[in-house]
């Protein structure tokens, strides 16, 4: 039986990913120190073919031996936020992400030379695109355009200088990946929360979709929204990214590959609160909304290429937002109550 390692496995994308996998009969060792969340409960913590390590992936050597008995590894750990994260660690998010990969990396160097380790699997993000002025944004447009300008952007994109390098010098096997705004359930209040303020709701310091619901339930009206609302995103399911995960790390076509992930599907930030809030309000009930001043690195559009995703991997990403958020509003309804969020 394969067996993945999945670092930050008690996260919001990687829980998605732990499940996919199981679901696909893999063996997975998880690794997480549960900075970001603390103890959390996942559906999958009993799982047979489940092993949860409460350690930091910074320990080299503790990753080493893991790695070691493992077939593939999907190196997804790392500090990560909303926009106002960004800006709150906008040290920590370099600094400490890079001690990150630089342990991955050092880890599957060895692991491969020594075990069954044969390929990693790189978590990289939509924002190594934040220089470019077109789109979509495709695959190895971020090493035409001007590197990014938050410390966030820029080390997700020297995440995919490592996975290069790594095979370049080791010939360490690598697959990049690049989720697009994710949205689902399992988001709560970090425990690094700051008092941001959004007219009269505290944001949660995660993404657009759960601080816009919350703020809709709160009963917040006119509802309060970061810049004019024409910022464009792609809007895409978790469960969705898991499996385009899942699928470039099993490819044979994936190897030393890189691939953005999401859907085809564009959404103004406008758009998206509207919907919110009818689904929440009822039809009738007219939107109401004001527009706050945006941070700085809001970046106006996100708009992917997903056609080599389509081509190489067989994946598109089939769920529609409507979809997603009737599945995330109760969720997030339920957490609001519980003062989770």
């Amino acid at each position: 039986m394969n067996r993945v390692l999945v670092t930050g496995s008690a996260g919001f994308i990687g829980g998605y990913i732990v499940e996919e996998l199981l679901e696909r009969g893999y063996e997975v060792v998880g690794i997480d120190n549960l900075s970001k969340y603390g103890p959390i409960t996942k559906s999958y913590d009993d799982h047979p073919r489940y092993r949860l390590i409460l350690g930091d992936v910074k320990d080299t050597e503790m990753l080493t031996r893991e790695l070691e008995e493992c077939d593939h590894f999907i190196a997804g750990a790392a500090l990560i936020g909303g926009i106002s994260y960004f800006h709150t660690y906008a040290y920590d998010l370099i600094a400490e992400n890079e001690r990150i990969i630089a342990s991955c990396c050092d880890a599957a160097i060895a692991a491969q030379r020594k075990g069954r380790l044969q390929k990693v699997t790189y978590m990289s993000s939509s924002m190594v695109f934040e220089g470019t002025d077109q789109w979509p944004s495709y695959e190895g447009q971020e090493l035409d355009v001007p590197p990014p300008l938050s410390s966030y952007g820029f080390q997700k994109l020297a995440v995919e200088y490592f996975a290069r390098s790594a095979h370049q010098q080791y010939g360490l096997p690598y697959t990049i990946v690049r989720p697009f705004n994710c949205v689902g359930i399992g988001e709560s209040r970090a425990l690094g929360d700051e008092q941001i303020l959004s007219g009269n709701v505290k944001l949660a310091m995660s993404h657009v979709v759960p601080d816009l619901v919350q703020k809709v339930v709160k009963g917040q009206s006119p509802l309060h929204i970061l810049g004019d609302g024409s910022q464009i995103r792609h809007y895409t399911y978790g469960a969705d990214l898991a499996r385009g995960i899942v699928m470039a790390m099993e490819h044979p076509d994936a190897l030393n590959n890189d691939f953005n992930l999401s859907t085809a599907e564009s959404t103004s930030v406008l758009d998206l609160a509207e919907m919110i809030w009818h689904k929440i309000n009822g039809a009738d009930v007219a939107f109401q909304y004001v527009c706050d001043t945006p941070f700085e690195h809001d970046v106006q559009r996100r708009v992917p290429s997903t056609e080599k995703a389509k081509s190489v991997l067989g994946f598109e990403a089939t769920t529609s937002l409507s979809d997603m958020l009737d599945i995330v509003i109760p969720w997030i309804t339920e957490a609001v109550r519980d003062g989770r969020i």
